[in-house]
């Protein structure tokens, strides 16, 4: 397989899903920083299922400063490790104080507790500031690794090879679109080779072309994707 370049071979991917909204839902800045940092290690959709009592009883950076421990627990027991998480987001309210003070920063957002890189590049995209990293999620080590950008399952390598290989102007879109592809297309079993937009350029398809590959059957119309 000729050399990829893939500032360039990434553009129609980038095209796909820019602007695409992130599966959490939020209504500013403040609630999705709050939401990122319970999303850890748990899905999309059971945090979306707390968030509207958490943040009827939680409005504001504010209001969270103020709060009750063990009342911030009873809005958040479902979600995976939550007690630590709900210190984090009491100790992170503390400093911020208030919601115009959230850093938009990958130094200062990764300066609070419970925020990695991944975690302040998600961040830092939906609040439209320029992008300092990649995100790097659970789909995008899969299907950074499967294309071929890198050989890495390390997240610290994996987002260092993106970074390198794709320009900065599109770092901020680059992982989110990586990370949609995962979800939509490129899963961990059974792969819609077919439909996918980076199948020309991609190693694990080009490895899989001498065998049979399973064929994409159209859903009804009306029907929806199991996720």
């Amino acid at each position: 397989m000729p050399k990829v370049i893939w500032s360039e071979a990434i553009q129609p991917l980038i095209k796909k899903y820019k602007g695409r909204n992130h599966p959490l839902e939020y209504e500013n800045i403040y609630q999705f920083l709050v939401l990122v940092v319970l999303s850890a290690q748990s899905n999309d959709k059971l945090i979306n299922s707390v968030a509207p009592a958490l943040f009827k009883a939680f409005p504001t950076m504010e209001s969270l400063s103020r709060a009750d421990a063990e009342t911030l627990y009873s809005y958040i027991s479902k979600v995976i490790g939550f007690r630590k998480k709900g210190e984090w987001l009491i100790s992170i309210a503390q400093q911020v104080k208030e919601d115009g003070n959230i850093p938009l920063t990958m130094k200062g957002l990764t300066a609070l507790p419970g925020i990695g890189r991944k975690s302040a590049n998600v961040i830092m995209r939906e609040a439209g500031v320029p992008a300092e990293g990649v995100i790097v999620d659970l789909h995008v080590l899969r299907v950074a690794a499967r294309l071929g950008i890198t050989s890495s399952d390390d997240p610290k390598v994996v987002e260092q090879d993106l970074m390198k290989k794709i320009n900065p102007a599109d770092w901020g879109e680059a992982g989110m679109a990586i990370s949609f592809l995962g979800r939509d297309t490129c899963r961990p079993t059974d792969p819609h080779h077919a439909e996918c937009v980076m199948n020309t350029v991609c190693q694990y398809y080009a490895k899989l072309k001498g065998k049979k590959i399973k064929p994409v059957k159209k859903q009804p119309a009306g029907s929806k994707k199991k996720k």
